[in-house]
């Protein structure tokens, strides 16, 4: 893909989604293009050619054109699909408020892309571990994208987090939106 294409593919994304919000890439099935040299990195930096995309507004409209099928993501638009490479997550939450206390709360998420999620049982919180079991904490954000929740928003969220009862078992987890989310079992907690 040159640089030209990559300039099609941001007017492209700005065209559609000009003052009517995102996109409907889930309706766009164009023929596949090939991949680009296009990376997001896990600190949800993204590359093209090697090196780092600096234009926010750019990385905010290749954002809105992105589409993941199966284990694959592609930017799309009604006329072009080319596959890009994804470390981790392909959004990642930069912010997170809380509102509401217990099960009462909400947990609003802002991506460094600008999208904003309330965490609930349409937009769930998981936690994966690691083989050392470091936590990498996740929102689901849109169309089976999830942002990867920055390191200070997790430390903030683990501060209102609560004990609960969860398929039999005590877990320290979340409420959002009337929906809990086990983040580690009681049991391993120090």
């Amino acid at each position: 893909m040159t640089t030209a294409n990559a300039d099609t593919l941001a007017a492209a994304a700005k065209a559609a989604s000009k003052g009517r919000g995102l996109p409907p890439v889930h309706l766009w099935n164009p023929p596949f293009c090939g991949d680009i040299d296009m990376r997001i990195a896990r600190d949800g930096t993204w590359y093209y050619l090697g090196t780092p995309i600096g234009r926010a507004p750019m990385v905010k409209l290749f954002s809105s054109i992105l589409k993941r099928e199966g284990d694959c993501y592609f930017l799309v638009t009604p006329v072009e699909k080319v596959g890009i490479r994804v470390d981790d997550a392909p959004l990642l939450a930069v912010d997170v408020e809380a509102t509401g206390h217990g099960r009462d709360q909400s947990l609003h998420f802002v991506t460094r892309t600008e999208d904003e999620v309330t965490a609930g049982p349409g937009h769930p919180i998981r936690v994966d571990r690691d083989g050392q079991g470091e936590p990498s904490p996740y929102v689901l954000v849109r169309s089976n994208l999830w942002a990867l929740i920055d390191r200070k928003s997790f430390y903030r969220l683990v501060d209102l987090g609560c004990h609960e009862t969860h398929e039999g078992d005590s877990w320290f987890g979340l409420w959002s939106d009337g929906a809990f989310f086990p983040v580690i079992p009681s049991s391993e907690l120090p």
